[in-house]
This record gives structure tokens, sequence and C-alpha cells, in this order.
């Protein structure tokens, strides 16, 4: 008789739990803002009489 070779799947939970992670690391690096606010940037409110 012939022997038949059988091979297990490979886990796809493995593929999509690193496909995450990569979609995450490119959100944080191009949709988050990475400006500091120093003082200034801040807006003074004009509270002189006039």
């Amino acid at each position: 008789m012939a022997e038949i070779k059988i091979e297990k799947k490979k886990p796809m939970w493995l593929l999509i739990v690193v496909l995450l992670i990569i979609g995450g690391l490119i959100y944080y690096i191009y949709f988050t803002d990475h400006e500091t606010h120093t003082e200034s940037s801040t807006e003074i409110e004009n509270t002189s009489a006039q």
C-alpha cells in the first residue's frame, strides 16, 4: 500500500494577530499628533481695558 502524508494546517490566528499589530503601528505612526505643545502655541486672552 502507498503511504499517505498528511500535513496539518498552519494556524491562521497567528497571521491575524501579526496583521493587527502591524496595522496598529501604522496607525500610531501616521495618524497621531506628534507635535509638542509649548508656551508659544498657547493663546493669551486680552484682558486690558479699552
